[in-house]
């Protein structure tokens, strides 16, 4: 994607600069250690902390904010920085806590600021688990970043989700040029073998829908309730068909990287 780059700071945040505008992604801060509640007997520990600090981050424009009710996609430091933002976007029941704008799957809005370019901002379809299980995780949007001369589709954050038939529909809708995809097959002892985050295998599949021209994997590392991480993305991703395997882009922690 021309003119973007993203840097990954660990877990699901990651700074998006386009434009002129700067757009970080589900604010994570707190250093590691901690074990935090999930709710409903689930918890997890933070084992990695992030590169840079909020101040280390410079000026943010916009957070686009998946959930705010994991601690694993919004810390303590993480809720510090949001006061300092003058746009925050997130779910319908989020924006009701947190403040912002809330949307709910398939709701837009836009950004517009002097000499930057307008971004049409779409929430798109997440699940947090199983079947019926929304009423227990809370609602979960992800983000499809559109703009002006964009040449080959947009650029997806799929926030934390499995792969569900909402979920299929995104790439009947647009076309995407870039995804940043949530991983890490979340599972918590609690309930066994069920799953709260796209598994390797699903991420395959989903991106053998989607068919972007690059990959970016984020939310697989850091924390004690994923069950898969890079090695298993990986082999997954090798073993694609039509070098789907080659679209993967690991982004150094930390540097920037055009998307």
């Amino acid at each position: 994607m021309k003119d973007v780059r993203v840097t990954h700071i660990g877990g699901p945040t990651t700074l998006i600069e386009v434009g002129g505008w700067r757009i970080l992604t589900d604010p994570t801060f707190d250093p590691p250690g901690r074990r935090y509640s999930f709710g409903w007997g689930t918890s997890s520990r933070k084992q990695a902390g992030p590169t840079f600090q909020p101040g280390e981050v410079g000026p943010v424009d916009v957070v686009l904010l998946s959930h705010d009710h994991h601690a694993d996609n919004l810390d303590d430091r993480g809720r510090e920085l949001l006061a300092g933002v003058p746009v925050v976007i997130t779910t319908a029941a989020g924006s009701r806590r947190v403040g912002g704008r809330g949307l709910r799957a398939w709701e837009s809005t836009e950004l517009t600021g002097a000499d930057r370019p307008a971004i049409k901002v779409t929430a798109t379809p997440c699940r947090h688990g199983p079947v019926l299980s929304e009423p227990i995780v809370g609602q979960v949007i992800g983000f499809a970043l559109e703009w002006e001369g964009q040449e080959h589709g947009v650029l997806w954050i799929t926030g934390d989700t499995v792969l569900y038939p909402a979920v299929r529909e995104v790439p009947r809708r647009m076309t995407v040029d870039t995804v940043v995809l949530h991983l890490g097959a979340v599972r918590f002892p609690i309930t066994g073998g069920l799953h709260y985050s796209l598994t390797a295998d699903d991420a395959v599949e989903l991106c053998e829908l989607v068919r972007p021209r690059t990959i970016i994997p984020v939310h697989y590392e850091g924390w004690s309730h994923f069950s898969q991480g890079r090695a298993a993305v990986e082999r997954a991703f090798a073993a694609a068909p039509d070098g789907l395997g080659e679209r993967l882009h690991w982004l150094p922690l930390d540097q920037p990287t055009g998307a």
